[in-house]
């Protein structure tokens, strides 16, 4: 097989991109015969397109009578709870719909990195790809994204998408705040996820909102990565006394935090409230048993599957960006203050 051979079996939108040096939009706007680009723009992507032999119609074709049936699935390179709950749930989803995940776990979680995945998945011909969104950059790149095939992120985000999928971190935010003050805390503090997850964003917003709501000091939080370390390690910045209430980002970080306080003389609930997020399998059964929010990670995996079908087999559908509401779980950690 000759060299032009290989290009034109593998080449796509990136690599046409970055041989005429401009943006994948642009060489989609080229393709799709669209005015707003500039002449000499257009010749070098013309160029590109020819000289690796670059035709889109294929894949097209593909997803209606020649499909994989074949998912790519791009996950964080991470263990945490949440990111590989979905991926878990989706892949269930998924077999039941008969549909294969290629699942590839991103060692960066950084822009560039993730459409590098992006690109190995497109040279696989999937149907469509499923992005677990854990930076704020890239849900920027999935916005900006045009390929000939649908890609569903999954993030937590205050503007709406079709082809966003999430549950609803902010309202579970608020509603731990809620059940705190509603138990008389007047200083409720926060123990935040990292700085640019869109989950740990939206649950900041719902405790600052909810606090603001009902004019109550908002105190600036302090940020782990959702690890018990992290959260026995910040424990001390908080600045927890007597009285006071803590809502923490997941329940992880809320174990951490736990052994933090005792360590430190304070008893969970008789002198602190402590709310976490998730509500991960040993929340039921630690000293105390944790006040957690409850994600419904399976309902998840078949929103982004049921999204993921419209958008393949009928993508002139429009479909609502829906967030799931998640439950608060009442539990030992929490009492009158």
């Amino acid at each position: 097989m000759s060299q032009d051979d290989k290009a034109a079996r593998t080449a796509n939108i990136f690599d046409v991109a970055r041989l005429a040096g401009v943006s994948h939009q642009t060489v989609s706007r080229v393709l799709n015969d669209q005015p707003n680009v500039r002449p000499a723009t257009r010749a070098r992507v013309e160029q590109a397109i020819a000289q690796l032999r670059y035709s889109p119609s294929p894949a097209a074709r593909a997803l209606v009578t020649r499909r994989t049936r074949t998912i790519g699935l791009v996950s964080p390179g991470v263990s945490d709870f949440g990111p590989s709950s979905i991926a878990m749930h989706f892949n269930f989803a998924a077999r039941a719909a008969r549909y294969n995940v290629e699942t590839v776990s991103s060692l960066s979680d950084d822009p560039v990195g993730v459409r590098s995945v992006v690109e190995s998945l497109l040279r696989q011909r999937v149907d469509a790809i499923v992005l677990v969104v854990v930076d704020v950059a890239v849900l920027e790149v999935v916005r900006g994204l045009d390929l000939s095939i649908p890609v569903v992120a999954v993030a937590a985000s205050p503007r709406p998408s079709p082809l966003i999928v999430s549950i609803d971190q902010y309202r579970g935010a608020r509603a731990a705040v809620r059940h705190l003050a509603e138990l008389g805390h007047t200083r409720i503090l926060h123990l935040g996820g990292p700085l640019a997850n869109p989950d740990a964003i939206e649950r900041e917003r719902g405790w600052r909102d909810e606090l603001l709501a009902r004019r109550l000091d908002v105190v600036a939080p302090p940020h782990g990565d959702w690890s018990a370390e992290s959260g026995h390690r910040l424990g001390p910045e908080l600045g927890v006394e007597a009285g006071d209430a803590v809502f923490v980002a997941n329940d992880h970080m809320a174990i951490g935090l736990l052994s933090s306080l005792r360590e430190h003389g304070l008893q969970v609930p008789a002198d602190v409230s402590v709310v976490g997020f998730d509500d991960v399998p040993e929340a039921g059964y630690l000293y105390p048993p944790l006040t957690t929010v409850r994600q419904d990670f399976a309902a998840l995996g078949g929103l982004i599957m049921q999204k993921v079908l419209v958008a393949v087999e009928d993508p002139d559908t429009v479909t609502e960006d829906t967030p799931l509401p998640t439950r608060l779980v009442i539990r030992d950690s929490t009492r009158e203050a």
